[in-house]
């Protein structure tokens, strides 16, 4: 099976779906956004929607009423097509841990998403993360993923990989492979048994076979689509790798063990 580890919900879902198809992607892991950069159709347009992005990505919210956006257009997108997308489910880091808490029963466990992200901390607060982990460990170890590019710092990752440590029934993702701290990345999930490093959007093509050689067991195929093409991130993952055991786990392998697909 064929798993992007790593998407958006597109605006319309069916482009979504013919990207997936034309990959050879069985399934993908599906998450909420508020910036929706594919129904741009201009410069300006496109700038407008990658400012949503820019606030979400720093961990400004834009409060309750974006995520309740989000939740919705996420749900329609999993309900509609239960067969190609894993829904996960995002809870906000600017409340308490109680909330978060509640969150993660109510919007997560309680919508039967599978997992919880993506997260976006703000820089140099990936501290924020861990009341979820905590959640996260409440309801049997829910995978926890968490925004790996800028501006993510390799601070943040050493964070991150300092609550995992704590944590050690959460699988916890980076996405991105780490962004441009890729090699920090891949150093840090070699010494966390439960890091997992998702290959989207590397700028290096040697830094995802690095990646899968490192940490076999717990690199992720993924696209960050739209950001991203699933055909693309296939064939990356593809010109690293020999047909087999270790390709199979990265493109979905890994990830289904994971799950329990």
């Amino acid at each position: 099976m064929i798993i992007d580890a790593h998407s958006h919900v597109h605006d319309p879902v069916h482009d979504h779906l013919a990207l997936l198809d034309e990959a050879g992607v069985d399934r993908a892991v599906l998450f909420g956004t508020r910036p929706h950069p594919e129904r741009a159709t201009d410069l300006a347009s496109f700038r407008r929607e990658m400012s949503v992005l820019d606030e979400t990505i720093g961990g400004r919210s834009g409060g309750a009423d974006g995520y309740r956006a989000a939740w919705q257009e996420l749900d329609a997108a999993c309900a509609a097509h239960p067969d190609r997308f894993i829904g996960f489910g995002k809870v906000r880091l600017d409340v308490g841990a109680e909330q978060i808490a509640e969150d993660v029963e109510r919007e997560v466990v309680g919508r039967g998403f599978r997992g919880i992200g993506e997260l976006t901390p703000p820089p140099d607060e990936a501290g924020r993360v861990e009341p979820v982990l905590r959640a996260a460990a409440d309801h049997g170890g829910l995978p926890v993923v968490v925004h790996g590019f800028a501006p993510t710092t390799a601070g943040d990752l050493a964070t991150l990989a300092g609550l995992a440590r704590r944590h050690p029934a959460v699988p916890l993702v980076v996405s991105q492979l780490g962004g441009l701290n890729w090699l920090t990345a891949v150093e840090l999930a070699r010494e966390t048994p439960n890091m997992y490093l998702e290959l989207s959007t590397a700028h290096l093509v040697f830094a995802v076979r690095l990646a899968i050689d490192e940490v076999p067991e717990r690199t992720l195929f993924g696209s960050d689509a739209p950001y991203g093409d699933p055909v693309l991130a296939r064939a990356t993952v593809e010109r690293v790798t020999r047909p087999g055991e270790l390709r199979d786990r990265a493109l979905g392998g890994n990830l289904a063990e994971l799950l329990g697909l």
